[in-house]
């Protein structure tokens, strides 16, 4: 079986897969609005007692494995679903938040008062190297093929979570669905211990879920 960087699947009659996309708990820079990139932040005890309401509910998914960013937030989040799962995570640098250069440490308004020009460029999806760091595509190209090989070992019907965040896993459901890199900001962000769900189909993977707290419900209607 193959599969294409967009997601396409082909060679297999293998179907039914899902890839849960789950952003880290709460830190205390998310709090301040700064801009965490790949600097190392813990959890705060709220996010803490976020990854531990929401590993209860993506428990009862029955994952089959688990893959996380090894940033601290990230780690932490995922451990709680391994206290429920028995599942060991593989820890991968790959799937690390953006690395933003300058910005990193900076508040919202700070960078807007610092980079407006920049800020507003990159909101227009223009590719952007924000703080000199990376451009979203090559946070895509480093992410998205960790996600599919480890898609690949799932048996069928089965699930992985992937432990992100956020423009991590904006960028990677992009490339999975093979949207052009200027509409990935259309996907809207995710609140913290929020996730979005990838389902395999004919054609390759569809958004399920995205920025959902609860549990997925059945689709029943003309789109299923």
């Amino acid at each position: 079986m193959e599969v294409s960087a967009s997601g396409e699947v082909s060679g297999s009659g293998r179907r039914g897969r899902r890839i849960i996309l789950w952003r880290h708990g709460q830190t205390s820079w998310n709090v301040e609005r700064r801009f965490q990139g790949s600097t190392d932040v813990e959890l705060t005890e709220t996010g803490v007692a976020q990854a531990r309401r929401a590993a209860r509910l993506l428990a009862s998914l029955a994952p089959d494995a688990i893959i996380a960013s090894d940033l601290k937030r990230a780690a932490r989040t995922a451990a709680e679903l391994t206290a429920l799962t028995g599942l060991e995570p593989v820890h991968d640098e790959a799937l690390r938040e953006t690395y933003a250069g300058v910005w990193q440490g900076l508040t919202h308004d700070e960078i807007i008062a610092r980079y407006g020009d920049e800020y507003t460029a990159w909101k227009r999806g223009e590719p952007v190297r924000r703080g000199g760091g990376e451009l979203e595509t090559e946070v895509a190209d480093r992410a998205a093929p960790v996600v599919l090989r480890h898609t690949e070992k799932l048996p069928d019907d089965g699930t992985l979570v992937v432990v992100s965040h956020g423009g991590t896993i904006r960028t990677t459901i992009g490339r999975l669905l093979g949207l052009d890199p200027r509409n990935w900001e259309g996907l809207g962000g995710l609140t913290n211990c929020c996730w979005s769900v990838l389902g395999e189909g004919a054609r390759g993977w569809r958004l399920l879920e995205h920025n959902a707290g609860t549990l997925p419900e059945p689709v029943l209607g003309d789109d299923d």
